[in-house]
């Protein structure tokens, strides 16, 4: 019997505007030294410049499908055995996979110089909904490395 006790997953409130708690979680990932209505006004900037940019009819619908195709499925994980070190690829828990996606975005928005936060994540997130743009690059980066190292598989533990 394990006598660790496992960390419990805190239950986050839905946001007020669309009602999601994935848009929830990804406020306060761009939420930067506790200014939440900062990070609030930001990211319902963006999203809704991103719906009328694609034309979505449901801004809601078209930032889940951006951040679907945002989100890996494998990625590698060190593991050490005798004397190497070997990358072994697994696949990801749903929860990791879009926190993955979100931390990615957030980022690739930042990294862009000479515009706003919400003009940036505005142009990432349609990139990201085309599946193009620097995001989806690091998916794919991750996915390769993940297949490069596939014969070591049998590692997982």
């Amino acid at each position: 019997m394990s006598r660790r006790r496992r960390a419990t997953k805190r239950k986050i409130s839905p946001d007020p505007v669309y009602n999601s708690d994935t848009v929830a979680r990804f406020i306060n990932k761009v939420m930067v030294g506790g200014k939440k209505s900062l990070a609030t006004n930001i990211v319902y900037g963006a999203i809704e410049r991103f719906a009328k940019k694609i034309n979505a009819e449901d801004p809601l619908a078209a930032f889940e499908r951006a951040l679907e195709n945002a989100m890996p499925t494998l990625e590698v994980k060190s593991r050490r055995i005798g004397g190497a070190t070997y990358q072994v690829p697994i696949e990801i828990a749903p929860h990791r996979r879009s926190s993955l996606a979100m931390k990615w975005i957030i980022k690739h928005s930042r990294d862009k110089a000479g515009k706003s936060m919400a003009d940036s994540l505005t142009m990432e997130l349609a990139d990201c909904f085309n599946n193009q743009g620097s995001t989806i690059k690091k998916k794919d980066d991750t996915h390769r490395m993940a297949e490069a190292n596939k014969a070591f598989a049998h590692y997982k533990w």
